[in-house]
C-alpha cells in the first residue's frame, strides 16, 4: 500500500511538468523551424582554407578547480613526457580556485606556465582560454587527474599527417587495472530513436590509427586553429559533458576528421573532480540537458528533427510513468534545455555555417570502412581483391543448402583473393567446427547472436532483420574493412543487407539466398490454420516493403537462379544490369563420385534439413498424398528420410516402409547409396543445393517444378517433373522399373552440373564480377572527386 501511495504521489507532482513539456517541444520545435528559415535568407560566407600544422611540438593545456592534490600526483608525469621536446609547453588554467592550487604550482613546478583566472569558467571556458594562450600548433588538453605514459606525445603528433586532422584521441586507462574501461578514447556515436548515443569501445585488435566520433576532452591533441575556428567548447553545455562530443561532430561536419591513437596512453581516475564535487543526482540533470542541447544545435535534418521530438516526449513520459533511467530524458531535463533554447539558436546559426556534409554523413564519416572509403586512397585495379565475406549463420559443417553455397564458395574465394571472414554463431562451441576455415582465410572473426528480441508482430519490419540486428557486429564489419583494406564487401542472406555501406569505392553485394517475400507468399495456399495465414499475410507485407526498400541500396545483388532474377526484376526494374544469377549456386563437382548403377533397388531417398519449414511440408504433402500412391503401384518402394532435427517416427504414415536416418555427417554416402531422389518442395525460393548433389553424384531425381526451379523447367530433360500427386507417383514408379532410363537421366544432369553449376568456374567468374565493379566505381571517382557531394547524391538517387 505505502508502495502504492508513494507511486501515485510521484506521478501527481510530475503532472504539471508532463502536462508543460509537450507544449515545450511543440515551441521549440517551431522556434528552431523559423531559426533554420532565416539561416536559409543569410549570405553564405567562404570558410577559410584548411592548413596542416607544425607538429614539431605541442602545448599541453590543464584545466584545474581545487585540484592542487591531483596536481601534485600527476603533473610530474606531463613534465618527464615533455622533457625531450624543449619547444614544448605546459600551461595550467586554474579556475578561480580556493585551495591554492596555482601559487603551488608556481613553487612547486616553476617550468610549467600558470594562467591563473578570476573565477570558474567551467571545463569549457576554462579549456579555450588555455587554448588562446597557447603557443604551439598542436593542443593537447588534459584532465588534471590524468597520468600520461613517458612516450605519450609523439604518437599524438603523428597523426596530424594532413590538413584534414582536427583532432587525435589517446587509448585511455583507469589507474585501477581492475576497474572495468568505462572509456578508453575509442568513441563510437550514432542517432538512435530520436538521441544522439555514444560510448566508448576497448578494441585491442586497433593498433594503429583509427577514426573515432569525437576526442574526449581531457586526453586528446587538437589543432589549435581548427578548434578556435569551431568556437572551442560550446559554453552552452557548461558546466560540463557533452562539450566534446559536440566539438567533434562540428569537426566531422565541416569534412575533418577525428583519431584515435592506441600508441599514447594515458592513465584516468574516472570523474577525479567532477565525480567528488557534485552528486550524481546533479551530473545526470546535466547529462538529460545538454543531450536535448546538442541535438537542437547540431541536427539540422528536419526528418531527425521530428523523430527526435516525438521519442523525447514518449520516453520522458516513460520516465514519468516507469521511472527515471540514465538512458532517457524526462520533464525536468526538457524544461532545463528549452530556457537555454535562446542561446541553442545562436549556436545553431553557427553550426550550420561551419556545415560542409549532411547530418547522416557526418554519422558515417567516424565508422572505419566508411573513413576508408571518404578519406583514403584506394586501387582502381588491385593485384589481390581483400573480400570480406559475412555469414549470418555458421557454415561448418555444412548442414544446410545455404551452408554448402557459403562453404564452398568460401574454399574457392581463399584461393582467389585475400579472404576475411565473419561468421555469426549461436553458439560459443561451434567456433571449433571453423578451424578448416580458419586455416584457409586470410582472418576469422566469429561472433555470438543474441536471442530474445521481441517479434514485435506491429512493427513494419519483418521479425528477421531484427533478429540479427548487432550494433557489435556493423563495429567489426567497419572495423575489418579499415584495418584490412578491404576492396568488396559480401554479405550472405537478406538478413545481412541491413549491413551494406552506402560506400563510393567499396561495392557491397548480397547473395539473396531465397527471395523471401516470394517464399512467404508459396507457403500461404498450403497453411491449415486462419490465424497462420493472417500472420503470414502480415508478414509477407512486412516483407516486400522492406526487401524492395533494401535492395537497390546494394551494389550488386546476386541470386540463385534466373527465375529469381526476372521475379525481383518485375518489381524492381531498376535493379536491371545490377543482378547475377550464375556465380554462387553451384557446388565442387570434382568432391562428389558419379555412381550411376550398382544403388539398392526400390529406394527414394528424401533430404533436408527439418529446421527449414518448406522441408516439413514437403514431407507431409508426400507422405500424405504421394507416397501411399507409390506404395499401392509398386509395394517394393521403401522411403528413407535423412535430415537433421526429423519429425519422429510415430508421426509418420506407413512407418513399415520408412526409415528414419536423421542427421549425417556426409550426405554423399545416401546420395550415392539409394535408387531415387525425391523433391516434392511446395514453397520457398532460390536453388535447392540437395538437388545439384543427386545431379552431381547420378542418383536420379523426381522434383515437383519448383522444387527445381532455376535447374530444369523441362520434364525429363535432366529430371521428372510433376506438381500432380498422380503423376509424382507415376514418375518415381516409373523410373524404379526401368533403371536404364534412370540412369541415363542420371547422366544427363551431371553433364548438366560440370558445365554450368561447377562452383571452381563460378567462383572465378564472381572474382572478375567483383574487379568489374571495383573497377567501375573506382574509375567514376577519378572522374568525380568531390566526396561529400558526390556520396550524398548516391545516396538519394539509388
Amino acid at each position: 500500500m505505502n508502495r502504492f501511495l508513494a507511486g501515485a504521489w510521484k506521478l501527481l507532482r510530475g503532472l504539471p511538468l508532463a502536462i508543460l513539456s509537450p507544449i515545450l517541444l511543440v515551441l521549440a520545435a517551431f522556434v528552431i523551424f523559423l531559426c533554420d528559415l532565416v539561416w536559409w535568407l543569410l549570405p553564405r560566407r567562404r570558410l577559410p582554407p584548411e592548413t596542416a600544422p607544425d607538429v614539431h611540438a605541442a602545448s599541453v593545456v590543464i584545466p584545474n578547480w581545487n585540484g592542487r592534490d591531483l596536481l601534485e600526483k600527476y603533473l610530474p608525469s606531463v613534465i618527464a613526457a615533455l622533457s625531450d621536446s624543449p619547444r614544448s609547453e605546459i600551461i595550467v588554467v586554474d579556475n578561480g580556485s580556493e585551495d591554492g592550487s596555482a601559487q603551488f604550482v608556481r613553487e612547486r613546478f616553476p617550468q610549467v606556465r600558470v594562467l591563473a583566472l578570476e573565477r570558474n569558467l567551467g571545463f569549457g571556458g576554462g579549456s579555450n582560454a588555455g587554448f588562446r594562450a597557447a603557443r604551439n600548433d598542436i593542443v593537447v588538453l588534459l584532465n588534471s587527474d590524468m597520468r600520461v605514459d613517458r612516450n605519450f606525445l609523439q604518437p599524438l603528433l603523428d597523426g596530424f599527417s594532413d590538413d584534414k586532422t582536427f583532432a587525435v584521441s589517446c587509448q585511455i586507462f583507469f589507474s585501477d587495472p581492475g576497474k572495468p574501461r568505462e572509456e578508453t578514447g575509442l568513441t563510437e556515436g550514432w542517432w538512435l530513436q530520436g538521441a544522439l548515443r555514444v560510448r566508448h569501445r576497448a578494441e585491442p585488435e586497433i593498433r594503429g590509427l583509427y577514426p573515432c566520433f569525437y576526442g574526449g576532452g581531457g586526453s586528446c591533441a587538437f589543432d589549435r586553429k581548427k578548434f578556435l575556428e569551431l568556437g572551442g567548447f560550446d559554453e552552452l553545455l557548461k558546466p560540463f559533458y557533452l562539450e566534446d562530443t559536440d566539438l567533434g561532430y562540428l569537426a566531422w561536419k565541416r569534412g575533418w576528421k577525428v583519431l584515435y591513437q592506441p600508441a599514447s596512453v594515458v592513465y584516468h581516475e574516472h570523474r577525479g573532480t567532477i565525480g567528488k564535487r557534485f552528486s550524481e543526482a546533479h551530473i545526470q540533470a546535466v547529462l538529460k540537458k545538454n543531450f536535448l542541447l546538442f541535438t537542437w544545435k547540431n541536427i539540422h535534418d528536419w526528418r531527425w528533427l521530428v523523430s527526435h521530438f516525438f521519442f523525447t516526449w514518449a520516453a520522458a513520459t516513460l520516465s514519468w510513468m516507469a521511472g527515471d533511467s540514465p538512458e532517457r530524458p524526462n520533464f525536468s531535463g526538457i524544461l532545463r534545455a528549452f530556457l537555454d533554447l535562446p542561446r541553442a539558436l545562436g549556436a545553431r546559426v553557427r553550426a550550420r555555417r561551419l556545415s560542409v556534409v549532411t547530418d547522416r554523413e557526418a554519422f558515417r564519416r567516424p565508422l572505419g570502412g566508411h573513413y576508408r572509403d571518404a578519406f583514403l586512397p584506394l586501387r582502381s585495379e588491385p593485384s589481390r581483391l581483400a573480400v570480406l565475406f559475412v555469414s549470418p549463420y555458421p557454415i561448418c559443417p555444412p548442414i544446410h543448402g545455404g551452408g554448402v553455397f557459403m562453404y564452398q564458395t568460401v574454399r574457392e574465394l581463399a584461393r582467389l583473393c585475400d579472404l576475411h571472414l565473419i561468421v555469426m554463431l549461436d553458439h560459443e562451441r561451434e567456433r571449433e567446427a571453423h578451424a578448416e576455415l580458419d586455416q584457409i582465410c586470410a582472418s576469422t572473426e566469429y561472433i555470438v547472436r543474441l536471442e530474445g528480441r521481441q517479434k514485435a508482430l506491429g512493427s513494419a519490419e519483418p521479425h528477421a532483420p531484427r533478429e540479427f540486428r548487432n550494433r557489435d557486429l556493423a563495429w567489426l564489419i567497419h572495423r575489418q574493412i579499415y584495418t584490412r583494406a578491404i576492396d568488396v564487401l559480401q554479405l550472405e542472406y537478406l538478413v545481412m543487407g541491413q549491413y551494406a555501406g552506402r560506400f563510393r569505392h567499396i561495392p557491397s553485394i548480397l547473395f539473396e539466398h531465397d527471395v523471401y517475400f516470394q517464399s512467404i507468399a508459396r507457403r500461404l495456399p498450403y497453411m491449415s490454420s486462419s490465424l497462420e495465414r493472417t500472420v503470414s499475410r502480415w508478414e509477407y507485407l512486412r516483407a516486400i516493403r522492406y526487401e524492395l526498400r533494401l535492395l537497390p541500396r546494394l551494389d550488386r545483388v546476386q541470386v540463385c537462379s534466373r527465375d529469381n532474377a526476372e521475379y525481383l526484376r518485375s518489381f524492381l526494374p531498376q535493379l536491371n544490369g545490377r543482378l547475377d544469377d550464375g556465380f554462387r549456386a553451384g557446388i565442387d563437382t570434382s568432391g562428389y563420385e558419379f555412381r550411376p548403377s550398382g544403388r539398392e533397388p526400390y529406394t527414394l531417398l528424401f533430404l533436408g534439413s527439418f529446421r527449414h519449414l518448406p522441408n516439413v511440408e514437403a514431407l507431409e504433402w508426400f507422405l500424405r498424398e504421394v507416397f501411399p500412391r507409390i506404395r499401392k503401384d509398386e509395394p517394393r518402394a521403401r522411403l528413407v528420410i535423412v535430415g537433421s532435427d526429423p519429425p519422429p517416427r510415430h508421426s509418420l504414415r506407413d512407418p513399415e516402409a520408412i526409415e528414419m536416418i536423421g542427421f549425417v555427417e556426409d550426405v554423399r554416402e545416401p546420395l550415392m547409396r539409394y535408387s531415387l531422389f525425391v523433391c516434392p518442395i511446395l514453397a520457398g525460393s532460390g536453388v535447392r543445393v540437395k538437388l545439384l548433389e543427386a545431379f552431381a553424384t547420378g542418383i536420379p531425381v523426381v522434383s515437383t517444378r519448383l522444387g527445381a526451379e532455376g535447374l530444369a523447367d523441362q520434364d525429363g530433360e535432366i529430371c521428372a517433373l510433376a506438381d500432380d500427386p498422380e503423376a509424382f507417383a507415376g514418375h518415381v514408379v516409373h523410373l524404379l522399373r526401368h533403371p536404364d532410363e534412370a540412369e541415363a537421366l542420371a547422366r544427363r544432369a551431371r553433364a548438366e552440373m560440370v558445365a554450368k553449376r561447377d562452383m571452381r568456374v563460378m567462383t572465378e567468374r564472381l572474382v572478375e564480377c567483383y574487379r568489374a565493379e571495383v573497377r567501375k566505381m573506382r574509375s567514376e571517382i577519378a572522374r568525380n572527386p568531390e566526396p561529400s557531394a558526390g556520396l550524398e547524391a548516391r545516396t538519394t538517387t539509388r
